[in-house]
């Protein structure tokens, strides 16, 4: 892909078709996956998040829509390039590969079609720091960042300790962090990241900072209870250092998150696999879930967002007026009119999108998902009610009047909104 123009004479550059100015103190833009509106002023409430009540207070509190799917990997990317996927490529954290026929990870950085902010900022001069608690999202994240001491790193906590110069830019980070590796499902994959972030604007103070951490907590604890609590204190502490060094802090979301159970604690679960094989014959179709990921345990790969591949003589339109009857479902659409609804790429895309409703989600066939894992009554995302997420700043912020902000607005924010 092309370079993106510089103007390094104006103090700003251009990327996918934006400007931002370059930044003029330490800037640190933070997804917090799965944090829904409420778990921050819970926490506030709670007395547990007294840098965060001042900020609410004092600073900036605002509701951005995400990207849908409300997923992990669109939604980071569409932050990091602030471009929605139509234009950035990834669609979902999982998908049927058009040049492959086979279902793969979307992790990869060869589906990225764009570039990210970061190399554009890195050719400005500035220095880059990216930090993710899962693993899948660095080499997406970090794709074009020329890395290396006092350039760019690029890690994640959960492979924290195989961290190198020519891999990541930094090494020997558990030893800087002064933490072990965190066990891949605990607050600790995220404690990590927000320790790292302090240690290395104390250490190298990069201009630019992106973290993203990980929804394990937000899965299995609802807003206001004790250890979400304890997540965003912990998470408030750290915040509260960076903003001490100087730092302008902007937080959002990928996603929000639901309870998705119903009355007797279980999973609430529509299995489209099941029903397509009763309505048109055993894999005559084949459903999608964009959820997938490896780290399955937590929701057992359980969301509100699918597509389903027909087979030939099968419209969408037959199947999602059949879809559309059913309790449940909040929408049955063709490709071409979900990638225009919800600014998707429709090569990328199934034949036919299901959206479930906020206490429902999808699965393929019943017999197929392990749900072994699930501890605590399943809370999930991916549709239309989890869009709403909040934006967050340690300073007032001026928007332009009418502007409808989304997560992806969040680096136009940062750099281009924040008073000084």
């Amino acid at each position: 892909m092309a370079p993106d123009s510089i103007n390094t004479t104006g103090g700003d550059i251009a990327v996918n078709g934006r400007r931002y100015r370059l930044p003029r103190q330490p800037v640190v833009v933070v997804c917090i996956d799965g944090s829904e509106p409420g778990y921050i002023e819970r926490a506030v409430e709670a007395g547990r998040a007294p840098w965060f009540g001042n900020v609410l207070t004092q600073g900036t509190s605002l509701l951005a829509d995400c990207v849908v799917p409300s997923f992990t990997n669109p939604n980071n990317l569409s932050i990091v390039t602030g471009q929605p996927p139509a234009v950035h490529g990834i669609c979902g954290n999982y998908f049927l590969d058009p040049d492959t026929g086979k279902e793969v990870m979307m992790n990869d950085p060869k589906f990225l079609r764009v570039e990210t902010l970061f190399p554009a900022f890195q050719r400005a001069g500035c220095r880059i720091a990216v930090i993710t608690a899962k693993d899948k999202l660095r080499g997406l994240l970090g794709k074009g960042l020329a890395l290396g001491a006092g350039k760019a790193c690029s890690f994640s906590s959960e492979k924290s300790d195989k961290a190198s110069l020519g891999e990541n830019g930094i090494d020997r980070v558990n030893a800087v962090v002064g933490m072990d590796v965190p066990d891949v499902y605990s607050a600790g994959l995220s404690g990590f990241v927000f320790s790292a972030r302090v240690k290395l604007i104390e250490r190298d103070r990069p201009q630019i900072m992106n973290l993203s951490t990980t929804d394990y907590i937000q899965h299995k604890h609802a807003p206001g209870t004790p250890v979400a609590n304890d997540f965003y204190a912990m998470m408030d502490r750290y915040m509260a250092k960076l903003d001490a060094l100087g730092c302008t802090i902007v937080l959002t979301a990928d996603h929000g998150m639901n309870a998705k159970f119903g009355a007797d604690g279980k999973p609430d679960v529509i299995y489209l696999q099941d029903l397509f094989d009763d309505w048109l014959g055993k894999d005559e179709a084949r459903v999608i879930l964009p959820i997938t990921d490896p780290y399955v345990v937590h929701h057992g790969a359980l969301g509100s967002f699918a597509v389903v591949y027909l087979p030939a003589g099968t419209t969408a339109a037959e199947m999602a007026a059949k879809l559309k009857a059913m309790a449940g479902i909040e929408a049955a659409l063709s490709k071409q009119d979900a990638a225009s609804r919800f600014e998707l790429p429709a090569d990328r895309l199934g034949d036919l999108v299901v959206v479930s409703t906020k206490h429902k989600v999808l699965g393929t066939s019943a017999a197929r998902h392990d749900l072994s894992g699930l501890t605590e009554p399943l809370r999930s995302h991916g549709g239309l009610t989890e869009q709403v997420v909040p934006m967050i700043a340690n300073r007032a912020v001026t928007l332009p009047t009418g502007h409808q902000l989304r997560n992806f607005d969040i680096f136009d924010v940062a750099l281009n909104r924040v008073s000084a």
